[in-house]
């Protein structure tokens, strides 16, 4: 498995408690009709992590040194554009998800103990020792072991939970024929699943992790082995998901929002272990998505400077302690980390087709890339990828406007 480490850190990464409530939703309200947009977005991944992996093992450059370097007068801006908006976009992530895992261990703490549970500011500071003191280990290669751990613990627990439920397979092929259910909120259901998986950040910190691990052009093979690995483990453990709300859920007509609701209906159809086994899942979500969430600041800076990551430095851990530290705001301050999420994915869509035009331009410069220069294949799916990205950003800036049209 080490094998493929940066692989499944980039599995962890995306695949959070957002992950979790998008594949949920998708689920329960739709069945498995909109399995063809996970397996799409799933694609998509594949070429764009290919594209970054192979940009930083020919070059050994890091994605926004890239931009910086190779766009002339504009490359400076582009770089501090896209850096600003991943962190933000990740900040805000990481507030939800703490959010999320604070109110669903209280929950679970209620059911063993009674009211009034564990008290959530004590939960995400708990939390956040945890993986603070991890941290301060300073290794990649360490952190990678433990991403590996978390992922593990998602993909079984998920894998296990459909297998007690699996819906009948003839849906499972339905469900990878392109339909769009007639209904309003359908759209943003399906931008909410893609952008959950198609996801910038991943994408530019894929450069970074080639650069981690010294992967060269030796390499080349094994980095396509390892994009494709992941963006498998991508669409079995999200399928998977959909597959427990479609065969439960979807067949009560129970539709669900948030992961709480979500838990609490599931129990009647799973029994009390498979559910646990379910939560385990959330929790190895959640956690794979905050380790990597809180290195990211000082991971781009880092490619910015094209500079090599000081894991044991000052620098990094100032800042992924402060990172950790915006995880109390919604347990601290009764925020809703539903607004959170909502806000990431709304800065996701802005940021998405920044970065698969600048990579299908580096990519294509033969005086950056020489004989590893994309070919037809490749283009053809970077193309698309940026197709579809363009597609899923109008859809979500029409359900988004829906979605505060309603609220306000």
């Amino acid at each position: 498995m080490s094998s493929v480490g940066p692989g499944l850190f980039l599995v962890g990464y995306s695949i959070g408690t957002g992950s979790v409530v998008a594949m949920a939703s998708a689920g329960s309200r739709y069945g498995m009709s909109m399995l063809w947009a996970l397996a799409l977005s799933c694609i998509f991944s594949f070429f764009m992590l290919e594209a970054y992996g192979r940009y930083a093992i020919v070059t050994g450059e890091g994605a926004l040194y890239g931009y910086k370097k190779h766009f002339k007068s504009l490359g400076k801006p582009i770089a501090l554009i896209t850096l600003i908006g991943l962190v933000f976009v990740e900040i805000m992530a990481l507030i939800g998800i703490m959010g999320i895992v604070s109110d669903l261990m209280q929950k679970i703490s209620i059911g063993l103990f009674g009211e009034p549970g564990w008290n959530p500011v004590y939960i995400a500071f708990g939390v956040i020792i945890f993986l603070y003191l991890f941290l301060l280990t300073g290794k990649y290669s360490s952190f990678e072991k433990l991403m590996i751990v978390f992922v593990s613990i998602m993909g079984i627990s998920f894998i296990i939970s459909m297998f007690v439920i699996f819906p009948e397979p003839n849906i499972v092929i339905e469900g990878l024929i392109p339909n769009i259910p007639d209904e309003k909120n359908a759209p943003m259901i399906i931008a909410a699943l893609v952008g959950t998986t198609l996801t910038a950040p991943t994408f530019v910190v894929r450069s970074m992790l080639m650069k981690e691990k010294k992967w060269t052009t030796k390499h080349s093979k094994h980095q396509t082995k390892d994009a494709f690995v992941a963006a498998l483990l991508m669409f079995i453990i999200s399928g998977s998901i959909m597959a427990c709300a479609a065969g439960t859920l979807y067949i009560a007509n129970k539709p669900i929002e948030d992961i709480l609701t979500m838990v609490s209906m599931l129990e009647p159809f799973l029994g009390r272990l498979a559910l646990s086994v379910f939560i385990t899942g959330i929790f190895g979500a959640a956690l794979s998505s905050v380790f990597p969430i809180v290195m990211l600041a000082p991971l781009l800076i880092s490619d910015y400077e094209n500079k090599p990551v000081v894991y044991k430095g000052a620098r990094f851990r100032i800042m992924t302690g402060i990172a950790l530290l915006f995880g109390l705001i919604v347990p601290a301050f009764g925020f809703k980390s539903v607004f959170a999420m909502l806000i990431s994915q709304l800065f996701q869509i802005f940021v998405l087709p920044i970065v698969v035009i600048a990579i299908i331009y580096l990519l294509n410069k033969k005086s950056i890339m020489g004989k590893y220069k994309a070919e037809f294949w490749l283009n053809l799916g970077l193309l698309l990828t940026l197709i579809f990205a363009f597609y899923i950003s109008y859809q979500s800036i029409v359900g988004l406007i829906e979605s505060f049209h309603t609220m306000f």
